[in-house]
């Protein structure tokens, strides 16, 4: 057994420093010191659901690079000291049409993911990237490619991969014309991702006050959606609307926007929805969602961010300040992701 430090949840707004177990090497696993891991909307929700009378501990962090420290003796895609980058799925049945599609994000009998999960093999329950060193097997870790910065490159493990399936899928390319609503830790990561795979591209944000953060990122332009003309003039308007806000909210206005036959794509919030119907048969207007990705899409994301220079945004705190960056990601006071510097665990 292994025993890498790691943060453990004390309860929902805290953690406290703790001694972790991990397994010994399997014959296909990696052991990666972890260096950087992004925090995450999905830590949080883990957070505020977890119960600290819980048999299993809870550790969360699912996106973050590192470094390979050891192998096992089936690896032969990775070495010691190879750069490397872990999302949130670790493992999956394989077998399935979804697996044998390369869509282990869609596994019929569910993903295991990076936390909260549950082993495939031993049964126990899989703790997560706040932590210095993370076991993983080696189909489910990825080569960082040279040139992006493993402290960037951390959220596009989640929140990358999140926004890169739906625009490959939905056919984003030259000439499409993309709305990306919400301007957040997903919403920045769609605005380049976007602009790269050649779209004209426009943040949809309550007020006009993101506009220069917008043009900054390759936006075109941006739309208030408070402002009723504004959104009047973009009836029809965009082949697909990436929606990456994160609370309720009413998808009507945003569906108005959708072009004829055009798609909504719904990536931020994840819960009950109403939608009327006109609202998708004026147009033929689709709506769908996404999320995570499997591993054939995870790896093409990663290049083609190397190819295009595209990271994240982010705010880097030693991970003792971990309480600190879960506070201000409550308050939406990040722009646009907090990653975790985990040497201070050494």
């Amino acid at each position: 057994m292994r025993t890498p430090t790691g943060w453990q949840a004390a309860g929902p707004t805290a953690l406290r420093r703790a001694s972790l177990e991990r397994r010994d090497l399997r014959p296909d696993d990696i052991a990666v010191r972890v260096d950087y891991c992004g925090v995450c909307h999905t830590d949080l929700h883990a957070l505020d659901a977890y119960d600290q009378h819980a048999e299993a501990p809870l550790v969360p962090g699912h996106e973050f690079t590192g470094v390979v420290t050891g192998t096992g003796p089936e690896v032969t895609a990775f070495s010691v000291g190879d750069h490397v980058a872990v999302g949130n799925i670790v493992d999956s049945c394989g077998v399935c049409a979804m697996c044998e599609a390369g869509q282990e994000n869609f596994c019929h009998s569910f993903p295991t993911l990076t936390y909260g999960g549950t082993d495939r093999q031993d049964g126990s329950a899989t703790l997560g990237g706040y932590s210095r060193e993370y076991v993983v097997r080696d189909a489910f870790a990825y080569p960082l490619p040279s040139g992006l910065d493993p402290a960037a490159a951390a959220p596009l493990m989640c929140a990358g991969v999140t926004v890169w399936e739906p625009l490959r899928a939905l056919g984003v390319g030259p000439g499409s014309r993309v709305a990306v609503a919400g301007l957040g830790g997903l919403g920045h990561l769609a605005v380049k991702m976007a602009v790269a795979l050649g779209a004209t591209t426009t943040v949809i944000s309550r007020t006009r006050d993101k506009r220069d953060d917008a043009r900054k990122l390759g936006a075109h332009d941006l739309i208030a959606s408070t402002d009723t003309e504004q959104m009047a003039a973009a009836l029809d308007t965009f082949d697909v609307v990436i929606d990456t806000i994160s609370a309720p909210h009413d998808l009507a206005p945003y569906l108005k926007l959708v072009a004829v036959d055009g798609t909504l794509s719904l990536l931020g919030y994840l819960g009950p929805i109403t939608v009327e119907a006109m609202d998708l048969l004026i147009g033929r207007k689709k709506l769908s969602s996404a999320g995570s990705g499997g591993r054939p899409a995870t790896a093409e994301m990663l290049q083609s961010c190397a190819d295009n220079s595209i990271a994240a945004d982010v705010e880097v705190l030693p991970s003792s300040q971990v309480d600190t960056a879960l506070d201000r990601l409550r308050r939406n006071d990040v722009r646009y992701r907090f990653v975790l510097d985990m040497s201070d665990l050494d």
